[in-house]
């Protein structure tokens, strides 16, 4: 089978060839600043990035003839975890406004439909998309009948990791209780109850910790202040929600390595104060989950870029090594994950859902 896997991220757009579970072709495609500025809105930007990955294929010589595209799914209504069969709802909802952020990953769907539309008997789909929502009933409820919690989280990664430390172990991922926390420009820490996340934050708008790019959790009453006090426009309040938040708003980067540098070559200690009180938060989002799981983790599961660093994982086993074994899956596994999700649907061993 003949896979051709789409993620497009905020800068660039990720792209893959697998035949069968064997990557054939893998190419990060950046995209700079200027290229962007010239477009008003994410979607428009579908059909420069499609391009470029049919350029990319042509530069290898790899005929666009596949069995089936996948792209990284979007942030439309919330769903239950799975592969969905891209259909015209999607795409209408997609285009629509539904989708709860103009985010780069809104492009996944409509790039692979549209690339598998114009190959006979090719099928597109997306698999377990940042909206998966599967929480418990406690989960959803907040202190304000005007809203409910909703989830943005690293689905896909935490699903594919998830699997990966069970098949080392001999178990099915079903069988399991983990603790997963995805640790990138944004943080999220999920407890999964035997195959279903019954619990994870919304990564993306402001909740759990604080994170490179993203504020986590703030004190409501003086944020409702600062949106009435004229200093800011709503534009520029989001941003400081996700964007010019955490430690991007604190230090004036979110390169973990260069604030790391700065503690260790020059002794910041304002530096080592944010960074340690990120790790802290961290630490206090997974400690939380483990009451939702009433204290029954077979496993703690860290995994995203900051994963590599030692200075934030020592720190991390130090506050939480209490809980449950921890173990370390550094980076992060979307390509393969949705190249595997689409090649199990082709083979019957798993059922595309419909998106409804």
């Amino acid at each position: 089978m003949k896979i051709l896997v789409i993620n497009p991220g905020s800068t660039s757009t990720k792209m893959a060839v697998f035949e069968d579970e064997t990557p054939a072709l893998v190419r990060t495609i950046a995209h700079s600043a200027e290229e962007l500025s010239h477009f008003d809105d994410v979607i428009e930007q579908q059909d420069f990035r499609r391009q470029l990955v049919l350029d990319e294929l042509k530069k290898a010589d790899i005929p666009v003839d596949f069995d089936a595209v996948i792209g990284r799914g979007g942030l439309v209504k919330p769903l239950e975890g799975g592969v969905y069969e891209i259909n015209d709802l999607m795409i209408k909802d997609t285009h629509s406004g539904i989708a709860l952020h103009n985010h780069a990953c809104n492009l996944g769907c409509l790039i692979a439909h549209e690339i598998a539309a114009e190959i006979p008997g090719c099928r597109s789909f997306i698999a377990d998309p940042g909206v998966v929502d599967e929480l418990n009933e406690y989960a959803r409820i907040s202190g304000s009948p005007l809203m409910n919690r909703i989830c943005i989280w690293h689905a896909l990664n935490q699903r594919a990791i998830a699997r990966r430390y069970a098949a080392e172990i001999g178990k099915e991922y079903e069988d399991l209780n983990l603790i997963i926390c995805h640790m990138g420009g944004g943080i999220s820490v999920a407890a999964h109850d035997h195959g279903r996340a019954v619990d994870a934050n919304n990564a993306l708008d402001g909740e759990g910790p604080f994170s490179p790019e993203r504020a986590g959790s703030l004190p409501a009453s003086d944020l409702i202040r600062l949106c009435f006090s004229g200093k800011y426009t709503e534009k520029q309040l989001l941003k400081r929600i996700a964007g010019k938040a955490g430690l991007n708003a604190h230090l004036g980067t979110n390169n973990v390595k260069e604030i790391i540098q700065r503690i260790e070559d020059y002794g910041d200690t304002h530096a080592q104060l944010i960074l340690d009180a990120m790790i802290y938060h961290v630490a206090k989002n997974i400690a939380a989950e483990a009451a939702v799981l009433c204290g029954s983790i077979d496993a703690i599961l860290l995994t995203g870029g900051l994963a590599r660093s030692e200075y934030i994982v020592s720190r991390l086993r130090k506050r939480i090594g209490f809980l449950a074994p921890i173990r370390c899956f550094p980076g992060e596994d979307e390509m393969e994950a949705l190249a595997l999700n689409a090649l199990a649907v082709l083979r019957g061993k798993r059922q595309a859902k419909v998106y409804d």
